[in-house]
């Protein structure tokens, strides 16, 4: 079996993109973007000139680019250009994809989870459950999931994330029972996960992040490890309800960006069962029950 040389590739990528920026150019009308219409018009959609001026990129830059002729497009370029066609952000995502570079914007958004997810994690209950990217931000959970670990919606976005919580929440650090191990195992994963990510602004602003944060941290990045995802029983002591194991089950949605999961927290006994339906029925205290 042979691969494509690099070379070939890139023309591949540059010819890709090109043809995706004529036909985002052109179905967006001049009135959608503010511009008029004019008497002559023949070119559907917009002109090359007119995306290149909504973008403030020069007139033979955007056209090299529909030519498939630029060797490199910066992110700035095309963050300019996405705006300027209105893309949704799928359309960005598949345009940054194209072009082999890094979106400037991914981390500082909030993701879009989509209906049918909210719903499979809604539908889990008495199970906690909770929506995730590849980076174990958590982007929405159920409420067995907020009862046993905490509500992330009572956190800031930039610390609903599990290998955050797990490396400085004192609550994670009290129920967890298998804390030290679940750590270090999170961040081989993280390792795992970021490989094929180095050059993505959002995982190295958080490891950055984690890495001011805590020393302990800083330890166990520095040993290297890697792992895999896998199956596992982990211990959690709930104030109210007591032990409960539970197995640890991920249902990815989507294997490119934006790489949502579905992660599920299945009882591992009978009577950790018993001790979930439990907890469902007890009523709401503060967040630190």
């Amino acid at each position: 079996m042979t691969t494509a040389a690099p070379e070939q590739t890139q023309h591949v990528r540059r010819r890709e993109l090109a043809a995706f920026l004529r036909s985002r150019r052109e179905r967006i009308t001049p009135e959608q973007v503010g511009l008029p219409r004019g008497p002559r018009r023949r070119t559907p959609g917009l002109r090359r000139e007119e995306v290149a001026q909504l973008s403030a990129v020069g007139v033979t830059w955007y056209t090299w680019i529909e030519q498939g002729r630029a060797a490199q497009v910066s992110a700035q370029v095309l963050d300019a250009v996405a705006r300027a066609l209105l893309m949704d952000p799928t359309e960005r995502a598949h345009l940054f994809a194209l072009a082999g570079t890094a979106d400037p914007r991914t981390g500082a958004e909030c993701p879009l989870a989509a209906t049918t997810a909210l719903k499979v994690v809604e539908r889990l209950a008495p199970y906690p459950a909770s929506l995730q990217n590849a980076r174990y931000d958590v982007l929405a959970a159920n409420r067995p999931f907020a009862r046993l670990f905490g509500d992330p919606a009572e956190l800031p976005p930039a610390d609903r994330n599990c290998l955050w919580l797990l490396t400085t929440s004192e609550r994670w650090k009290r129920d967890f029972l298998d804390r030290d191990e679940m750590l270090r195992d999170l961040i081989a994963k993280y390792r795992a996960g970021m490989a094929g990510q180095v050059a993505e602004p959002a995982w190295s602003r958080q490891l950055n992040r984690l890495l001011r944060a805590s020393a302990e941290f800083r330890e166990l990045w520095e040993r290297h490890e890697v792992a895999p995802m896998s199956p596992h029983v982990k211990r959690y002591r709930h104030p109210r309800v007591g032990l409960i194991r539970l197995e640890h089950r991920t249902m990815w949605l989507a294997p490119a960006v934006p790489a949502h999961r579905v992660v599920a927290y299945l009882p591992a006994d009978e009577e950790s069962e018993e001790r979930l339906e439990r907890l469902a029925e007890l009523p709401d205290e503060g967040p630190d029950e």
